[in-house]
């Protein structure tokens, strides 16, 4: 059983005529185009601390096995607008799970995507905490009871966005959760 430690975000955009190649250059951009990424879900691990991206990228090695919680999206459309993000929520007490989520989207702006993203993790982590908050209540007005609880320690996201290529090259975002031991 492998239980992560620590965790850093990234993100990257790619641009190309092949969709993969496209998705690799994102991944390349993001620093992470060297490992074997295997994604999970989303669950951040108890006592798991967020390093910064710098530390995580030199911890990675040529060829290794990575979990990854990722949220990817591409288009060849040019001018579309197309966004990855990674929401993320950790409870206050260390010996508890918190929870990551990844969205993806078309059209959106990354404060809206971003905040989409960091609700979505903030309310999967509620639930489990027994917070009970009005689902159609606005994102600030939630973040400020869930500060109020006293039972979360951040909500945050990564985002990455970017417009198609004008002259149809496939552009990918992605917005990636790295997970080390």
């Amino acid at each position: 059983m492998i239980i992560p430690k620590r965790i850093f975000f990234t993100k990257g955009v790619g641009r190309h005529k092949e969709k993969l190649q496209s998705f690799e250059a994102a991944l390349r951009n993001a620093g992470i185009a060297h490992c074997n990424l295997v994604t999970v879900s989303s669950i951040l691990p108890p006592k798991c601390k967020i390093v910064p991206l710098k530390t995580g990228l030199k911890e990675l090695k040529p060829g290794a096995i990575t979990f990854v919680v990722m949220a990817r999206a591409e288009t060849n459309e040019s001018g579309r607008q197309v966004v990855a993000s990674i929401g993320a929520a950790q409870p206050s007490h260390r010996d508890s799970f918190g929870y990551l989520s990844e969205h993806h989207g078309y059209g959106q702006t990354d404060e809206t995507a971003g905040d989409y993203a960091e609700d979505l993790a903030a309310t999967m982590l509620a639930t489990t905490l027994g917070i009970d908050l009005d689902p159609n209540t606005a994102w600030d007005e939630r973040k400020k009871e869930y500060k109020m609880s006293k039972q979360f320690v951040r909500a945050t996201n990564i985002t990455q966005s970017a417009r198609g290529d004008k002259n149809g090259l496939w552009t990918t975002v992605v917005a990636v959760a790295v997970m080390l031991e």
